[in-house]
């Protein structure tokens, strides 16, 4: 009996519907497993035919989560089999991005029950994982992130994002960006005794998101009722800010949340659903919108019954998280995907349906798949000069910093804040107010106005190396990267090349 590889069983399989029979464990298709040859070869025929007719969340402690640097010359192997439940691929990606991992290639297949993804990955200079803790620490956080029998990762996931740990609270923010927005909301909690612990800020197409955890700067403990009216007063001044201009687009749907409701919502998650929800995708109606710096097509298999996304651009951190994090909070299920780079250029592919199963049924719809991708894509990318502050937390720090920024025509369009032993380790992105790069005097003047040994201008560290990509449409149909025939010509002969190179294979003829 010759056990087929799921992909291979995908693309025999005739029709819509799922497999009827119950998937197989690929021992065999999968090469220097290590740790699953060992664990194949210490079981008897019997075992083994116990194993693959029981669904994978059962066999989990089997590990089903493998880490192979045997394989590869350039790259980890992270080799991840689970059931598959919706919301799983992207707990898998989210461990990836929050370890700080590039995901140089990936393949990601589901048969019946099962979903069977390899990533390859790499620090962020390139380099494979030699550090044994933290090849045990990403195994050990893949299998948490994995379902148990009665866990529910996917419905943890779209709680709302405040928390309460010591007291702490997290601010949501989401309204119209303008110059000094940033400014005033710090000086708010500065002047409301609001200490910040961490923010994330974010821009996009003239809107802006932030999420920001606090600390009660009044001592004591005070009872639940004044705390809870406390938080409602903040929600109101910030509410108000973010309100100033009604003469733009949305200002009345600016939010302010404080909430101190236990989470398990991921941040970055959280960002991106807030500025979904603030529809920063659409175009603005001064049409100043940037160019988008993506290339997102979507298609239809339609004797599969898939639609086929495919994704160019500029690879960039957390991209494959970015992707995926939207398609799964637009409740569509990735079946299957490739991703690949090349230089400092990313492709990714993915076939995908709604959530019952259908494939994308209109163009309106597909137009919004394509607009929210983009976005979800730019809202990552960092426009401006990279400032980097650190030094002695305190409060109204980050009230007085912004405000410099602002005395000098500066506006923020991307910030990262946190504080560790007291010490502020903050991160700025900036331009001009008209959107243009800061010129040097500007710095130097911001630099001696907060401090030489404080704040310092950073150039940012790119590890990939940067060849030519095709830039036209014409171009990128003569590539392979364009054109209606895109998703069968990746199914065919690109499929069994990258199934070779992830170590599935042992021969791409």
């Amino acid at each position: 009996m010759v056990t087929r590889h799921p992909m291979e069983q995908r693309i025999l399989r005739e029709g819509n519907g799922p497999a009827t029979s119950l998937p197989l464990i690929p021992y065999e298709s999968i090469q220097g497993g290590g740790r699953m040859e060992e664990l194949a070869a210490s079981l008897d025929e019997y075992d083994k035919l116990v194993i693959r007719m029981n669904t994978p969340r059962r066999v989990l402690s089997l590990s089903l989560v493998v880490v192979d640097n045997a394989v590869c010359p350039t790259a980890t192997l992270v080799k991840v089999d689970s059931a598959r439940e919706h919301g799983i691929l992207l707990e898998a990606v989210r461990v990836l991005a929050d370890l700080d991992l590039a995901v140089r290639k990936a393949y990601i297949s589901s048969d019946g029950r099962w979903f069977m993804n390899v990533f390859h990955v790499t620090d962020r200079c390139g380099r494979k994982l030699a550090d044994r803790s933290l090849t045990s620490h990403l195994e050990r956080s893949l299998c948490a992130s994995l379902p148990g029998d009665d866990t529910q990762p996917s419905a943890l996931l779209t709680e709302p994002a405040g928390l309460e740990v010591h007291g702490l609270t997290t601010l949501e923010l989401a309204g119209a960006d303008r110059p000094g927005l940033l400014s005033e909301v710090f000086a708010v909690l500065r002047d409301v005794e609001c200490d910040v612990v961490a923010a994330k800020v974010w821009t996009h197409n003239g809107r802006v998101a932030s999420l920001i955890t606090v600390r009660d700067g009044h001592p004591g403990s005070p009872a639940d009722a004044d705390a809870t009216l406390r938080a409602r007063r903040v929600e109101a001044r910030l509410g108000n800010v973010l309100r100033g201009d009604h003469a733009v687009r949305g200002a009345r749907n600016a939010t302010a949340v404080a909430s101190s409701s236990a989470s398990a919502a991921h941040s970055d998650r959280r960002m991106h659903q807030l500025m979904f929800a603030d529809r920063d995708y659409e175009q603005t109606t001064s049409g100043v919108s940037t160019p988008p710096r993506s290339v997102v097509s979507v298609q239809n298999w339609v004797n599969r019954g898939y639609s086929i996304v495919n994704v160019e651009c500029r690879d960039q951190p957390k991209l494959l998280f970015d992707v995926i994090c939207t398609l799964t909070d637009m409740e569509y299920v990735v079946f299957h995907g490739i991703i690949d780079t090349d230089g400092d250029r990313a492709r990714q592919e993915f076939y995908i349906r709604h959530l019952d199963g259908t494939p994308i049924s209109s163009e309106a719809e597909r137009q919004r798949v394509i607009q929210c991708l983009q976005a979800a894509i730019d809202r990552r990318a960092c426009e401006g000069a990279m400032l980097e502050l650190c030094t002695a937390d305190r409060r109204g720090l980050l009230a007085d910093v912004t405000q410099t920024f602002r005395e000098h025509g500066l506006s923020v369009t991307r910030a990262e804040v946190t504080t560790k032993a007291g010490i502020a380790m903050d991160l700025f992105y900036v331009v001009d107010t008209a959107g243009h790069a800061v010129d040097q005097r500007t710095v130097d003047a911001i630099t001696e106005r907060v401090g030489v040994e404080s704040l310092k201008l950073t150039e940012e560290r790119r590890p990939w190396c940067h060849q030519k990509w095709p830039t036209t449409e014409e171009d990128r149909v003569a590539n392979g990267g364009g054109g209606g025939g895109v998703g069968l010509f990746y199914l065919g002969s690109i499929v069994k090349r990258n199934l070779y190179n992830l170590g599935l294979i042992r021969s791409c003829s």
